[in-house]
């Protein structure tokens, strides 16, 4: 089996949205380490991201209820997708305030979410932002949090295209491959 069908196998399983799952909470799980142990100050921008890794862990649960429905699958592969392009876009905007600050070029004082929705009031331990998005407060490696979030985001794409290419690659049936 070649490996664009491995990879086409393992996207039809549990483990692989799983696997997907975790890594977000993960990344979740410190995300809220900075900010309530650490105390780092969430931001506009940090909380805007925040849903965005949320998005993923939203289609990760799509993908998981059942991976081998093709509309599922697909419905979570897009899930992923929409959440990451806009997780990338969101750092790489946060990128620009704190690497090229400009008083004529802000992110907002307040958080704003729909009226349907207002995640900041319904859990604002997680949702509420009161730090400022131009200041580097944390860096590792020489990359501030909002460089890392590039890259996660990033390279959430990059295994979403892996995914998406070897959902046309052809798995052979089990007679072929000599289970019977």
């Amino acid at each position: 089996m070649t490996l664009l069908a491995n990879i086409k196998a393992f996207s039809k399983t549990r483990w692989s949205w799983g696997l997907l799952l975790l890594a977000i909470i993960f990344f979740e799980i410190c995300a809220l380490f900075f900010q309530h142990v650490m105390q780092l100050a969430p931001c506009v921008m940090c909380i805007y991201e925040r849903v965005a890794m949320f998005g993923i862990g939203g289609a990760a649960l799509i993908g998981l209820i059942n991976p081998n429905n093709t509309l599922l699958r697909w419905l979570g592969l897009g899930a992923w997708g929409a959440s990451s392009i806009k997780g990338l876009t969101l750092s790489l905007e946060h990128v620009d305030y704190q690497f090229n600050p400009s008083p004529f070029k802000t992110c907002d004082l307040f958080v704003t979410f729909p009226d349907w929705a207002p995640l900041n009031e319904w859990a604002p331990w997680l949702f509420e932002a009161y730090g400022d998005c131009s200041k580097v407060v944390w860096q590792f490696l020489s990359l501030s949090m909002p460089q890392w979030l590039v890259v996660i985001f990033a390279g959430n794409l990059v295994a979403l295209a892996i995914v998406v290419i070897s959902q046309g690659a052809k798995v052979p049936s089990a007679r072929h491959r000599g289970f019977q």
